[in-house]
């Protein structure tokens, strides 16, 4: 019986007819959109905690989760474009393999864009430091950073006291203001409906396009092929472990198919939107990886033969004190990679230049991130699994308040105290089921429906489909043990609540007409 839920094809069409977004987006747009949601999430955040893992294989990282992404892009697709509706994930594996699995995979993407938006947070809050610093305002360690109630709570838990860690409580912090005030600051924006438009959003991506395009042409010539040597120091697990990591800078691109209800034409648009993203992307990824690689080297700092993880107080200890000790800082230490690079191959102004689009551009990001979390709501509390109160519209702003407010706290929450690698790792553990069980969808449908429309068929669906699956998982368990866990963990939570709440007031579980459930409210920028 807990499979057998499932909602017709013909019910979510007919759903999303009564309840109709305005179509809008074309393939340009549509592609604009992909690529602001995409570049930023990562490249501009997570290059230092790629090198610490990988080194200069990092290039091969930023390949690996590409091929990822591309394949569950191709199963996004077809899916997509039979089924152009808001939800993503959650609505196609709601259509296919039943309620109970789509609860899971709505529960799963409420850790890629909460969490997510957490790591964005924070790493607009790194770039805002550094860009202060700059102009001579210095921001203090104590509050702009957790590394120091990192290493005492490690140290409350039984680690032992080591150099590392000393010198993480020394000269780290215990909370991230900025990351704080920034994921505030649009959570408030979300709540009063004062959201970016498609110009601005262009715009935004034009700025990101722009500084990435200039670093890559300052640094492409300056590179040696001496700091590509030893290009694997951490082998092929840490290869993995990169692209485990960095797959978050590919997050972001599913919000191309989240929008598929408002696109224009979905059944060729959407496909066009999703592929064209990841190429821009990968091609961006590739080339700013080895400007950074090239100009002052990528090697990890290492202790008894491994590399320290990214993010742990150890390795903020570390790289405090090889900071004091006069050291030029490491790549892979640095809270703000790219302009880190610039600073250190004669570009001081032009770095600082990339650290404003970064901090100019990156609070977007963290809005389309937490928009995305609310969408997914409503389609959940459309379909009766949520309470209809969490999903209340304010009655002046006409915004979905109440979740709103829910999912911003916990998201300024987990920046204020967490590092970006970390939230970076929890986000990528929900976002790599939600793919592999619509990878599976797509394989099923094709057998339970075969003769329906299907606009875009993914090519080599038998193919392509478990390669999507295997990567995902590979990933996955590539991922540290913390954020491996935290699946489990959140996983479990949820079914608690499905069964408490979900199950009993599920509308097809209950045979209600979902044309009297209360319409969703208007798409920022559309």
């Amino acid at each position: 019986m807990l499979f057998k839920r499932v909602k017709s094809l013909e019910a979510i069409l007919a759903t999303a007819e009564k309840k109709s977004l305005h179509r809008s987006l074309g393939p340009f747009q549509l592609t604009l959109l992909g690529i602001g949601a995409v570049i930023g999430t990562g490249i501009f955040v997570l290059t230092a905690e790629a090198a610490q893992k990988a080194g200069p294989a990092m290039l091969i990282s930023f390949c690996i989760a590409g091929f990822v992404c591309a394949v569950a892009a191709l199963c996004y697709s077809e899916l997509a474009s039979m089924v152009p509706v808001a939800g993503s994930a959650y609505t196609y594996t709601y259509a296919v393999v039943g309620e109970l699995l789509a609860w899971m995979v709505g529960w799963a993407l409420m850790l890629e864009y909460a969490v997510g938006a957490s790591a964005v947070a924070v790493g607009w809050s790194n770039h805002a430091v550094g860009l202060l610093h700059g102009l001579g305002v210095d921001i203090p360690a104590s509050i702009s950073n957790a590394d120091a109630l990192m290493a005492k709570t490690q140290m409350a838990f039984g680690a032992a006291p080591t150099a590392d860690l000393m010198a993480a409580v020394a000269n780290g912090g215990w909370i991230n203001v900025p990351a704080i005030l920034i994921a505030t600051a649009v959570t408030t924006l979300l709540v009063i409906g004062t959201t970016e438009s498609a110009r601005v959003n262009a715009i935004l991506v034009a700025i990101k396009i722009a500084a990435l395009t200039l670093f890559i042409a300052l640094t492409i010539p300056v590179l040696k092929a001496d700091n590509f040597t030893p290009f694997m120091p951490t082998g092929t697990f840490g290869a993995f472990g990169a692209a485990a990591s960095i797959f978050f800078a590919y997050v972001g691109f599913d919000a191309v198919s989240t929008a598929a209800e408002e696109v224009k034409n979905p059944q060729r648009n959407v496909p066009i939107g999703l592929i064209a993203t990841l190429v821009i992307c990968t091609t961006f990824y590739v080339l700013v990886a080895s400007g950074a690689i090239g100009a002052i080297g990528a090697q990890p700092l290492m202790q008894d033969g491994a590399s320290l993880a990214p993010g742990s107080a150890e390795m903020a200890g570390r790289c405090a004190s090889v900071v004091a000790s006069g050291a030029l800082e490491p790549l892979v230490c640095s809270k703000e990679a790219l302009v880190h690079v610039l600073h250190s191959i004669g570009y001081p102004a032009l770095g600082r230049l990339v650290g404003l689009a970064a901090v100019l551009a990156l609070p977007s990001v963290v809005l389309m991130m937490l928009f995305g979390q609310t969408r997914v709501f409503f389609t959940m509390a459309r379909d009766g699994l949520l309470p209809a109160k969490l999903a209340s519209v304010h009655p002046r702003f006409r915004t979905p308040h109440v979740v709103t407010i829910v999912t911003g706290a916990g998201a300024t929450i987990a920046a204020a105290v967490l590092p970006v690698g970390r939230l970076a790792d929890y986000s990528n553990s929900g976002t790599l089921f939600a793919f592999t069980l619509v990878a599976i969808s797509v394989m099923v449908l094709r057998k339970k429906d075969p003769n329906r429309k299907r606009p875009f068929r993914t090519p080599a669906l038998y193919v392509i489909a478990p390669l999507a699956i295997v990567g995902c998982l590979v990933l996955y368990f590539s991922l540290p043990l913390t954020a491996i866990l935290v699946l489990p963990i959140w996983g479990g939570i949820g079914l608690v609540f499905y069964f408490l709440y979900g199950r009993k007031h599920s509308h097809v579980g209950r045979g209600l007409n979902e044309g009297n459930v209360e319409d969703q409210p208007p798409v920022p920028g559309v």
